[in-house]
């Protein structure tokens, strides 16, 4: 079994590759890929993205990363429509449950014009590979394989690879190795442990 230090290493190699950027030899699928890791090698993780981001981003490469968290992109929405502080009052009443039916309206989750998916769309270019990131911060307002089915009907010409605090079984999700998130297929592992 690879050290993530080891797994961390083989992605500069992996997402330099023209054919990575190009989808090729994926058998016409979307190039969708999942990083799993172990939950508590998040700050790692966090710093090695954030490495990845500064040489691809600053060495004059033909493309960039676009990092995209999920948790940043609900908050910034929650701020722009007025409703984070009403947010936070209201959890402070009534807990955290009461929180997450008029959040997940709010964004209009799942539906056509869904907030978080506009949001996303809206800002990869054609030139980007998309890091995924905030999952388990966002977890149970978005789920991981929810996400993943709605950005493929509108992000499918640029890999994206989600960062993913669990496991990855190629079928099945499991957010802090504790919380099954049902089952999704159509990604393929970045890095096999």
């Amino acid at each position: 079994m690879k050290t993530i230090y080891e797994r961390l290493d083989e992605i500069l190699p992996i997402i330099t590759d023209k054919r990575f950027r190009e989808n090729k030899g994926l058998g016409n699928e979307i190039g969708y890929y999942i990083f799993d890791y172990d939950p508590e090698d998040e700050i790692i993780v966090r710093e090695h993205i954030k490495f990845l981001k500064q040489k691809i981003n600053n060495d004059g490469m033909d493309f960039s990363i676009r990092e995209i968290d999920l948790y940043e992109i609900m908050i910034e929405i929650l701020a722009e429509k007025g409703y984070l502080k009403k947010v936070f009052e209201m959890e402070k009443k009534k807990g955290t449950d009461a929180i997450l039916k008029p959040i997940k309206n709010t964004l209009r989750l799942t539906q056509k014009n869904d907030l978080v998916v506009e949001y996303i769309r809206e800002r990869v270019q054609e030139n980007d590979i998309v890091f995924l990131t905030g999952v388990g911060k966002i977890w149970p307002i978005i789920r991981s394989h929810t996400i993943l089915n709605v950005l493929h009907s509108v992000i499918d010409h640029v890999p994206l690879i989600m960062f993913y605090p669990g496991t990855y079984s190629g079928q099945d999700l499991n957010l802090f190795d504790k919380i099954s998130d049902q089952n999704y297929y159509r990604a393929f592992k970045l890095v096999e442990r």
